[in-house]
Order: structure tokens, then C-alpha cells, then sequence
């Protein structure tokens, strides 16, 4: 049940870490040693008959108020202070593009 290889460089991918062959065959070692770790205790009792919670709070079973909609903000207050607008949207710069000033 441990992570493969793909998993491990998903991760890394995710975490914008690039690995080497060989460091990705050592840290897929390392993190299924860290999991084995952490769940080897907890798999070590004997959990038969114990019945699942699913909240740490008991009978708790809604603080949030009710969802009544109200009146939005006007488009024309909402984009009163905006940097810069295009049409009913604020216009902001491009993160993903190539730096330009794409929406």
C-alpha cells in the first residue's frame, strides 16, 4: 500500500520540486518510511467493534446561521475603487501569462 514512484514525483511535481532518477527512488524510500511510521502505532490496535465518529463535538449539528440572500453591492459601487475595469469585470494582471498585460 505504499506510495510508487508516479505518486511520489505528483507530489513533487505539486510541490514544484524537481527530483533525479535517483533522488526520486530515495525520497519515494523515505516518504513510504514516514508513512509507515505514522500509521504502523495506529494500525497496531485492535479497532474491531469501534464505531466511527464523525464529529469530534457529539451531537453538534449546526452553528451556521440560516442562508438568507440579500441585496448584493451595485456593479457600478463595486467597481468604484478597481485599479483598472474592462466592461462589468475588474481587470487585473496576468499571473499565468507571459507577463504582458493579458487579462
Amino acid at each position: 500500500m505504499g506510495l510508487s514512484e508516479r505518486q511520489v514525483r505528483d507530489i513533487a511535481d505539486y510541490a514544484r520540486i524537481a527530483l533525479s532518477d535517483d533522488e526520486l527512488a530515495e525520497m519515494t524510500t523515505y516518504m513510504n518510511e514516514a508513512v509507515d511510521d505514522v500509521l504502523s502505532p495506529i494500525l497496531d490496535f485492535d479497532l474491531a467493534g469501534v464505531e466511527p465518529v464523525f464529529h469530534p463535538i457529539g451531537d453538534l449539528s449546526n452553528v451556521m446561521r440560516d442562508d438568507v440572500p440579500t441585496p448584493g453591492l451595485p456593479l457600478a459601487e463595486a467597481l468604484e475603487n478597481a485599479g483598472q475595469t474592462e466592461g462589468r469585470c475588474f481587470r487585473v494582471p496576468s499571473i499565468l501569462g507571459t507577463g504582458g498585460d493579458e487579462l
